[in-house]
């Protein structure tokens, strides 16, 4: 049996797709021997913006070093065995297939989430093979995510911390920050990327009452572009670096944390030259990706150039305003997805300045995708000209035929949506 019928399976365990507890998890890891303790040293990592991207520069320095990196991450964007990465690569489909067999095995029909299933039969795939070091990011929040099983992390980071899922982390972002500062653990030092002062008086106050020793940006260590130069800096040293191969000033503070971090791993740490290497290797779909080939890129105008994203939340809107405001005179055009759960209008409000028109579509294959009509409707609401389009390759070539000149196009809102577009556009 493939690993794509028995995940099929699985989606019916457990009525909801999120349901944030660790009773059940802790069970079926019971069940299995507890794969969780027989982990190789874990960096473990929460936050709303920057996780993935994070990870995936320091897992290019570690792996430029010679390290064997495990490496898991939510949610994939094609294949599911994205999610669980040895080396840079996804685990092959036997092993993937062998670990979700055993974990439906051992759970024996009882109620548990999608997630939480699927994470333990991620940590047999660790346990079981020679390694270095895990990254481990959290699903959401922190607190009670499924990830959160792990007694004794190496290093634990959290990155920015904004509003998303306030459905189950809270309405205030200090309590949004409570819950991603869940990870944090007794006597283990953890690294924050930069932080609104009520997400780091939250993140400051558990660390206060766990004894955990907190390395702070804006405080304890700084990032800026010099140039075409990257600098980090702490008390003790300074870094002069390549800028990220990942496009965007966010970046910038993402490739920061990922040195900090990689400077704290103690025997693991990598070298000023693995550092390096890594920033100039990484690559990570879908987060600011120029797409330059297949069938979408050339439905458009000679010159025109298309960007991917799969940011959701008003932080990312700001910084896909802040990439695309550079002063490329090319008119900007947004063909946008997104998923009812996520504050639309809120990532929109600081992107639709700069765009001449939006192109509404639905994110195919998705029950949960917001209607592109509301998605217009909100658009309208901040003076911008929109309307629906049934997919987007319809919203590409419409764009096409009314072009007269070459354009920009960025296709985002939703990591769903890009990965249908990664798969449509090969």
């Amino acid at each position: 049996m493939n690993s794509d019928q028995i995940l099929a399976r699985l989606q019916s365990l457990h009525p909801k797709s999120i349901d944030l507890s660790l009773g059940r998890l802790e069970r079926l890891l019971e069940a299995l021997g507890h794969p969780e303790r027989r982990l190789p040293p874990v960096v473990h990592i929460a936050g709303t913006n920057g996780k993935g991207s994070t990870l995936a520069m320091l897992d290019a320095m570690l792996s430029a070093d010679g390290k064997r990196v495990q490496r898991y991450i939510s949610p994939h964007l094609q294949h599911f065995n994205e999610r669980i990465l040895l080396n840079g690569m996804p685990i092959d489909e036997q092993a993937l297939a062998d670990a979700l067999e055993r974990a439906e095995r051992a759970n024996q029909g009882h109620p548990i989430t999608f997630f939480e299933v699927t994470t333990a039969a991620a940590f047999l795939i660790f346990a079981e093979r020679e390694s270095d070091i895990l990254l481990l990011e959290t699903g959401l929040g922190g607190r009670l995510d499924a990830t959160n099983v792990v007694d004794y992390p190496l290093l634990t980071m959290i990155t920015p911390v904004s509003m998303d899922h306030q459905a189950f982390l809270g309405n205030r972002l200090e309590q949004i920050a409570r819950e991603k500062a869940g990870i944090l653990k007794s006597g283990t030092p953890a690294t924050i990327g930069r932080q609104k002062p009520d997400a780091l008086a939250a993140i400051e106050s558990r660390a206060h009452a766990l004894d955990v020793p907190l390395i702070v940006q804006d405080r304890d260590w700084h990032v800026e572009r010099r140039k075409n130069r990257l600098e980090v800096r702490t008390a003790d040293e300074t870094h002069d670096l390549p800028l990220p191969a990942l496009e965007g000033d966010h970046q910038i503070d993402n490739a920061g944390h990922a040195v900090i971090a990689a400077s704290l791993l103690k025997k693991l740490a990598p070298s000023k030259t693995a550092l390096a290497e890594g920033l100039r290797k990484t690559y990570w779909p879908a987060r600011l990706q120029r797409m330059t080939d297949g069938r979408f890129f050339k439905l458009l105008p000679n010159g025109s150039t298309l960007w991917l994203d799969g940011g959701h939340n008003p932080a990312a809107g700001q910084a896909l305003a802040g990439f695309f405001n550079n002063g490329d005179e090319r008119p900007l055009h947004l063909v946008v997805g997104m998923i009812n759960t996520k504050d639309s209008l809120g990532f929109l409000e600081a992107i639709a300045p700069l765009s001449v028109h939006l192109y509404a579509v639905p994110v195919p294959e998705e029950k949960a995708s917001r209607a592109p009509e509301d998605i217009v409707l909100e658009a309208g609401q901040l003076g911008l000209s929109a309307h629906a389009e049934p997919d987007v390759h319809s919203a590409l070539s419409t764009i096409a035929e009314t072009a007269t000149s070459p354009v920009r196009v960025l296709i985002c809102g939703s990591l769903y949506l890009a990965g249908r577009v990664l798969r449509a556009n090969s």
